[in-house]
């Protein structure tokens, strides 16, 4: 994974990922119009964005409506290597989203399972069998009230 951490952004390029995050769809050249850039220049600092790291380009979907009825966050504890948790959790399928935390729990990983039977398959055959896991704890979502990805470059 890129190291993004130190990802120099000029207004410019903060200008074209604020225009994406609202719409991921906009054509470049729409975008190098109200930037002040070529087609071809947008196409080329977001191509470089992209193989940086700094962003993604990607379909967001409403999980309920492809058949996946249950997400949870699932807080983990951890003796030992959190970074190894961390990365064996990321490899696994039904988890979107994984993250190294201090408080209650050393990591935080988000899951999209096709029901409850499928959650608690993945719980006690993969998440709680991975070397250093020392507990966990499920937090289910009952409903989605908000999902943002437009909150810009600042």
């Amino acid at each position: 994974m890129p190291d993004r951490r130190n990802a120099a952004l000029d207004d410019v390029s903060k200008a074209i990922i604020e225009r994406l995050q609202r719409d991921g769809r906009r054509s470049y050249a729409d975008i190098g119009r109200e930037v002040g850039l070529s087609e071809a220049a947008v196409r080329q600092r977001v191509q470089r964005l992209t193989e940086s790291g700094v962003m993604q380009i990607v379909a967001v979907t409403d999980p309920l409506q492809l058949g996946f009825r249950r997400q949870a966050l699932v807080g983990i504890r951890v003796h030992g290597d959190t970074v190894a948790v961390a990365e064996e959790l990321a490899a696994l399928a039904q988890i979107d989203y994984v993250v190294l935390t201090a408080g209650s729990f050393d990591v935080i990983a988000e899951v999209v399972c096709e029901d409850d039977d499928a959650l608690i398959d993945l719980l006690n055959t993969k998440v709680r069998t991975i070397e250093g896991v020392a507990g966990t704890e499920t937090f289910l979502y009952m409903r989605l009230v908000e999902q943002r990805y437009d909150w810009g470059t600042r």
